[in-house]
């Protein structure tokens, strides 16, 4: 699209239709889940259990009981007399193994033939990397054929900062709103970040990366204040990965920062926002209780905003999109759509995203 065109699109329809799938979903925090515990959650209007044996190993079953449908998160873990764990339904007793497999009705007596392990419920793969628990949402039954991806960044021990947030949005609308490179001057508006009076043009060079796109790596604007505390010469790079991971690293000589945003749809109207941030630059022990609070402020400032945008979504209306402001908005758009391409081909992904320098004001 050349630029200055703009573009429209459905509040509804082609954008905000669906979830992808066949990938990794960001489903809590490493030390959310305690040995012996388990934990319901949602994703992509999926209820889903993520439970930690006693013996530290992590699984997510369908937190559905196939008997009476009760939630199997609200049972507890039994140990058998074989040593193996498993859930048991706080309704009937039905006892599951890690994977889904029944492996005890109680009601059943001796001449009851039954084969139990028919039984199923469905077993979704989950793993563990850098202190975070990666679900992966499949459209079958197949195995992933990819791993969570790695984030740079991941230094001085466990996060600095976790914030976690509902917005009462579809994955893309809030994708797009946290992208979204001109709103800074109007929703993000403190005395220590940057003021409504100061803006100036921007020229950004953005270039394809796995799944995604980043901003690459460049001094931080003049008019970004929060910057000033890290001292030296930060340098900055944000990347945005499919199916919504935004993250920002600095580097300030030897020293790093990653701040890192999952998002993760919980319903078609709710999506779940966890925000992260590792550092070894000292001033995140010094400045940590303002650091924190800044940021609480920053996500707050999108989820009002997020309301007040669905008092005009509800109407489904048109939206206008430009160049070069939106044009993110616009990939994120084409990276969706060639996900999904990519997987029912049954071919490689092809980033449809072209390096190009954009160019806004904020």
């Amino acid at each position: 699209m050349p630029d200055g065109e703009t573009r429209t699109a459905r509040s509804e329809g082609r954008f905000g239709q669906g979830f992808l799938t066949d990938t990794w979903y960001v489903a809590a925090l490493s030390g959310d889940l305690k040995p012996g515990k388990l934990a319901r959650h949602e994703l992509l209007g999926e209820p889903v259990l993520l439970g930690r044996s006693r013996g530290g190993a992590l699984f997510a079953l369908r937190d559905i009981c196939p008997h009476r449908a009760a939630p199997l998160s609200a049972g507890r873990f039994r140990t058998e007399p074989s040593g193996t764990e498993t859930v048991e339904c706080p309704y009937h007793g039905w006892r599951f193994g890690q994977d889904g497999a029944c492996t005890a009705i109680p009601s059943l007596v001796a001449d009851q033939a039954m084969e139990v392990s028919r039984i199923r419920v469905r077993r979704y793969p989950v793993q563990e990397s850098q202190g975070l628990v990666f679900v992966w949402m499949g459209s079958d039954l197949a195995e992933p054929d990819h791993p969570p991806p790695v984030f740079p960044g991941v230094v001085g021990g466990a996060p600095r900062l976790v914030d976690r947030i509902d917005f009462a949005a579809h994955i893309d609308h809030a994708v797009v709103g946290l992208m979204d490179p001109a709103h800074g001057p109007y929703v993000h508006q403190q005395w220590w970040w940057r003021s409504s009076k100061s803006q100036h043009d921007k020229a950004k060079r953005f270039e394809p990366r796995d799944a995604g796109f980043a901003m690459v790596r460049h001094e931080p604007s003049k008019n970004s204040r929060a910057y000033a505390v890290l001292g030296g010469q930060p340098l900055t790079e944000i990347t945005f990965r499919l199916p919504g991971l935004r993250w920002e690293h600095i580097t300030v000589g030897r020293r790093q920062v990653l701040s890192l945003t999952c998002l993760t749809p919980v319903t078609a109207t709710k999506t779940r926002v966890i925000q992260l941030a590792w550092s070894d630059h000292p001033a995140f022990s010094v400045l940590k209780p303002f650091i924190r609070a800044g940021a609480r402020a920053f996500l707050r400032q999108d989820g009002h905003m997020v309301d007040l945008q669905n008092q005009g979504l509800k109407y489904d209306p048109t939206l206008m999109w430009i160049d070069d402001a939106d044009r993110q908005a616009k990939w994120y758009q084409a990276l969706k759509r060639e996900w999904i391409a990519h997987r029912r081909e049954g071919r490689d992904f092809r980033n449809p995203v072209e390096p190009a320098v954009l160019r806004w004001r904020s």
